[in-house]
């Protein structure tokens, strides 16, 4: 199974999932899919849509799902990596009105950077070929930096 999950933003990011359908439609995704896809309205006779999920829904989910396909949401990557789960992420852009900016761009070259994600170029042309590659990427494992900044944050404090 392939979980897909646009985060809760208020935008619409239908470039994604109409890409998604479409390679559904030519066979080159051949899992189920489940979306979970927020506020945009989208609907599919190829993909099961969910709005919004339980966060035990949610782990549920990524938990199970063979690979993660993911807008460039450092909450919904860092869930996905955090899990060992192979992902591909999409920017929502500004100029299709999918974000106020473009920061998206820039968490998902960071990741990618790092070679803890397949990002796909702006436009998705290279969704397909992403697709074809996840099953061997290997993603570096992740390490979290959060404790170290906490001491450091704590040891800050102490010092005033």
């Amino acid at each position: 199974m392939v979980f897909v999950t646009l985060g809760n933003q208020d935008f619409q990011f239908k470039r994604l999932l109409t890409n998604l359908e479409k390679l559904k439609l030519k066979g080159v995704i051949n899992q189920e899919i489940i979306a979970q896809i927020g506020h945009t309205v989208f609907e599919s006779d190829y993909m099961e849509i969910r709005e919004f999920l339980s966060h035990e829904e949610f782990n549920q989910l990524m938990n199970e799902a063979d690979f993660i396909i993911c807008h460039a949401g450092t909450g919904s990557i860092v869930n996905a990596i955090k899990r060992k789960k192979k992902v591909i992420v999409a920017a929502r852009l500004a100029k299709y009105k999918e974000h106020i900016d473009d920061h998206q761009q820039e968490i998902k070259i960071a990741f990618e950077k790092k070679q803890y994600i397949l990002g796909t170029n702006n436009e998705m042309t290279d969704l397909e070929e992403k697709m074809k590659m996840i099953k061997q990427f290997e993603p570096k494992e992740f390490v979290s930096n959060n404790e170290n900044f906490n001491n450091q944050l704590v040891s800050i404090i102490k010092g005033l």
